[in-house]
């Protein structure tokens, strides 16, 4: 079995983020939104920078990766029901698909939950895209709530780094 190394799993994420539509700049600007009422002149750079740090953790790819692959399994229906279907629905009270995730906040404090929350309410930019695809034949059950982790977390780590 190969073992990647920690350049080749951030790659193959950010690829596996794309084959659902998603690009880093656009959890960029989810960010950016998030943090600026507190720091007014936050470039989107920086945004993108923090993302990168947060998807190039172990611990995020991993939660990542998981995520992709039971959304991916179960687009090509190869869940058991009742698994299947709920997921397929992405019924209200099926919430792993926000416990998944978790891993991801749990890093960067409560900042990073109390963000999730609002993004899970919310639904802004990619996420609310990537919630409407549950129309159509992607599944995006997991992908939704993994980029609002994304975005939450890299907007906790700006605003950790930004105390004064």
């Amino acid at each position: 079995m190969y073992k990647y190394n920690s350049e080749e799993l951030y790659e193959y994420t950010v690829e596996k983020l794309r084959g659902v539509g998603v690009e880093l700049e656009e959890i960029a600007e989810i960010v950016q939104e998030l943090q600026k009422p507190y720091i007014p002149d936050l470039s989107l750079d920086r945004c993108l920078e923090s993302v990168k740090s947060v998807i190039s953790k172990r611990e995020s790819i991993h939660a990542i990766l998981t995520g992709l692959a039971i959304d991916e399994m179960c687009e090509k229906n190869l869940l058991d029901e009742p698994l299947q279907s709920i997921i397929y629905d992405d019924e209200g009270l099926y919430g792993i698909d926000e416990i998944l995730p978790l891993g991801i906040i749990n890093m960067y404090g409560t900042i990073g939950l109390t963000n999730f929350g609002y993004l899970d309410k919310k639904k802004i930019g990619v996420i609310d895209e990537l919630d409407k695809k549950k129309r159509t034949d992607k599944v995006t059950t997991f992908a939704d709530d993994l980029i609002a982790a994304i975005a939450a977390a890299a907007a906790a780590r700006i605003a950790h780094s930004n105390q004064k």
